[in-house]
C-alpha cells in the first residue's frame, strides 16, 4: 500500500484522479478496453470530479460498475447512489456501458446474481474506493465476510455507519438511513488491479490508522486492503492525522 498525503481534499482528489486516469489509459492500451469500479459518498466529491476532467481517455472503452446501494430506495432520494452516480460521473462521459445496483427491485438477491455473473465476465482494472468511519469498505460492516468470493451481497448496515449517512446530511435522520444495502463483497474489491482509496477528513483518522497499521481484522474490513499488492491510499492532513508514519506527498 502506498500512502500518499496532501494538504486538503481538492488536492486528494487530482492526485487519485491522475493515478487511476494512468492506469484506465494503461488497460485501454493493452487490451482497448477498461473496466472500472466507481464508489460514492462525500469522500468520493473531489476524486470524481477530477476523474471526468482527465484528458486522453477513450471513455468509450471503459465499462463502469456500481459499488454498492441501498435497499429499498428510491433511485430519485437524494441520498441514492444511482442518483449520485449518474448526476456525478456517468452523465459526463460517454461510457461504453455502466452497471447500476437497482437497490429498489424486489427481488435484490437476484439483482445481486445478475451484477455478479457481469462483473465475473469482466476483468477489473481500477477500483474506486473509500473507508467508512467504522473502517467498512464498500457497505462490508464490521465484522465483515473475508471468506466469500461471491461478488455481490445483501449486508446488514450497523448503527455506526448509518449514522455516518445521517451525519453527512444524505438523510434528515437515523430512521431514514435504510438498514440494509447490497454491496460488492471484499474478494470482489480484491480481484482489481489497482486500487485507488480516497480519504478525506478528520472523522476517518481513527478508521485509516486501523485500515493501514492494525491488524488485518473482520473488524476493521478495510484492513483488507493491506493484502492487496496495488493499493494507493490517498489521504489530507486530517485523515492522516492519526497515522505513526506517513510522510505527506
Amino acid at each position: 500500500m502506498k500512502i500518499h498525503v496532501f494538504e486538503d481534499a481538492p488536492q486528494l482528489g487530482l492526485a487519485a484522479a491522475k493515478q487511476g486516469a494512468e492506469a484506465i489509459r494503461q488497460a485501454i492500451a493493452q487490451r482497448g478496453a477498461a473496466n472500472i469500479i466507481v464508489a460514492t459518498g462525500a469522500s468520493q466529491f473531489d476524486t470524481l470530479a477530477a476523474l471526468v476532467a482527465e484528458t486522453g481517455i477513450d471513455w468509450s472503452c471503459v465499462t463502469g460498475f456500481h459499488l454498492d446501494e441501498y435497499l429499498g430506495l428510491d433511485e430519485q432520494h437524494p441520498a441514492s447512489f444511482r442518483r449520485y452516480l449518474r448526476e456525478r460521473f456517468v452523465s459526463k462521459v460517454p461510457l461504453k456501458a455502466f452497471h447500476y445496483v437497482d437497490g429498489s427491485s424486489d427481488e435484490p438477491q437476484a439483482v445481486c446474481d445478475r451484477l455478479g455473473e457481469l462483473i465475473s465476465q469482466n476483468p477489473i482494472d481500477v477500483a474506486f474506493v473509500g473507508i467508512g468511519e467504522n473502517g467498512h469498505l464498500a457497505f462490508n460492516d464490521p465484522p465483515a465476510d473475508f471468506e466469500t468470493t461471491t461478488p455481490y451481497l445483501i449486508v446488514e448496515l450497523d448503527e455506526a455507519c448509518r449514522q455516518q449517512q445521517a451525519g453527512e446530511g444524505w438523510f434528515a435522520s437515523l430512521d431514514d438511513v435504510p438498514t440494509q444495502a447490497i454491496s460488492m463483497s471484499c474478494q470482489q474489491i480484491l480481484k482489481t488491479s489497482t486500487i485507488i482509496c480516497s480519504v478525506p477528513d478528520k472523522r476517518k483518522a481513527n478508521a485509516v490508522r486501523n485500515s493501514v497499521e492494525g491488524p488485518v481484522s473482520p473488524q476493521v474490513p478495510a484492513s483488507i486492503l493491506q493484502t492487496h499488492s496495488d493499493v494507493g491510499l490517498f489521504l489530507d492532513v486530517a485523515s492522516a492525522s492519526e497515522l505513526t508514519s506517513s510522510t505527506p506527498s
